[in-house]
């Protein structure tokens, strides 16, 4: 850093105001640490080719500069809950079929029909903490020059949307004769949760470069 750092004071600039030094780490795929003299380099094309570029730009995104990166071509191959990338584009996907389902069931965004205080379950709670919380990290990532932050923070998004899913219904439950109830107002507060959902963890995606799929 330091020799850096004089090699452009002697070009004229100043170190305090115009220049930032970012030291990246190496990268090991499989436990086996990449090296030229080794020669068991990786190219990033063959990455992409192996892996595809939602799984090698999120796990790029997803470690500090300063640290090692691991990279699990197996893990990151799996359609499973401990694949991160799998895991917060499935969250997309979901939200998106909760979407179609409750329009063909009638609960539709209405904002005469919105009531913040009908969510009320301690998941809905967490989920909307973690949704608020959004444009800091994202603010915090970019100055700090910390992707990682805005990774992490999606999976902790999708973690509350995941347990939300399980413990709340977006349309109502049917009767027990099968005939489908009417909407009430929980319900399209819920449907207006969901799609909030959606649009956060489809910003983060786009802001990482990953595609956020409406179907997995």
């Amino acid at each position: 850093v330091n020799r850096l750092r004089a090699l452009a004071a002697c070009a004229g600039d100043d170190m305090d105001v115009n220049i930032e030094i970012l030291i990246g780490q190496l990268i090991s795929v499989d436990g086996a640490k990449l090296s030229k003299r080794a020669g068991n380099i990786i190219e990033l094309k063959d990455l992409i080719e192996w892996l595809g570029v939602d799984a090698l730009r999120y796990s790029l995104a997803r470690y500090p500069n300063d640290s090692p990166i691991e990279i699990d071509p197996e893990l990151l191959r799996a359609q499973t809950n401990d694949n991160p990338v799998f895991y917060v584009q499935y969250a997309h996907a979901r939200s998106c079929s909760a979407a179609r389902t409750a329009d063909a069931q009638g609960v539709v965004r209405d904002p005469a029909t919105f009531d913040a205080s009908a969510l009320n379950h301690p998941t809905e709670e967490e989920l909307l903490s973690k949704l608020a919380q959004f444009p800091s990290i994202v603010g915090s990532a970019a100055k700090l020059r910390q992707p990682h932050r805005l990774a992490r923070h999606l999976e902790s998004i999708a973690a509350a949307y995941h347990a939300w899913y399980a413990a709340a219904r977006i349309v109502p439950a049917p009767e027990h004769d099968g005939a489908k109830p009417e909407p009430q107002t929980v319900n399209y507060s819920r449907r207006w949760l969901n799609d909030a959902t959606t649009q956060v963890l489809a910003n983060g995606l786009g802001l990482l470069g990953v595609s956020a799929p409406e179907k997995m």
